[in-house]
């Protein structure tokens, strides 16, 4: 009686490996040059929160601390930046409070009631950041554009 042979199972076939290309000699010119790298944002020490405001306000911000930081005498715009103080943090106590205030549609009436407090609040902090602004020597005022700087992204 012929034995039956019994097939054996194939081995997987490896892929023949590819031959390495040839390291080019000397230098081969493109036709585009490599596009710059951009580098990586710092990641801050510590976290931060940032709130969105307008371009107009932006636009006025910069223009007041560079006209601070090329001053002869910084202390001469002190009330140009304390008014650009204050509109920041109207802005800010806007971007982070009344606003999410109205997309949690908690209502006219607390809506109202925020406003009103918010208001009180600002004029208060606005009438000392005024005085605390207003004492500053040039340096101080350097410091305090290096800070909104700083903050601006």
């Amino acid at each position: 009686m012929p034995t039956k042979k019994i097939p054996e199972p194939a081995a997987k076939s490896a892929k023949p490996a590819k031959p390495a290309k040839p390291k080019a000699v000397g230098a081969v010119k493109s036709a585009r040059p490599p596009a710059p790298r951009r580098a990586a944002p710092a990641k801050p020490a510590q976290p931060f929160l940032r709130f969105y405001h307008s371009a107009d306000l932006r636009k006025k911000t910069l223009a007041v601390l560079a006209l601070i930081e090329d001053a002869p005498d910084a202390t001469a715009h002190r009330g140009a930046l304390a008014d650009v103080v204050i509109e920041l943090m109207k802005s800010g106590f806007d971007g982070y409070f009344l606003t999410s205030l109205k997309k949690a549609k908690a209502g006219f009436l607390i809506e109202q009631s925020a406003n009103v407090g918010l208001m009180g609040a600002q004029q208060v902090i606005g009438s000392v950041t005024r005085n605390i602004i207003g004492r500053m020597d040039a340096p101080q005022l350097l410091s305090v554009c290096g800070s909104i700087r700083a903050f601006m992204v």
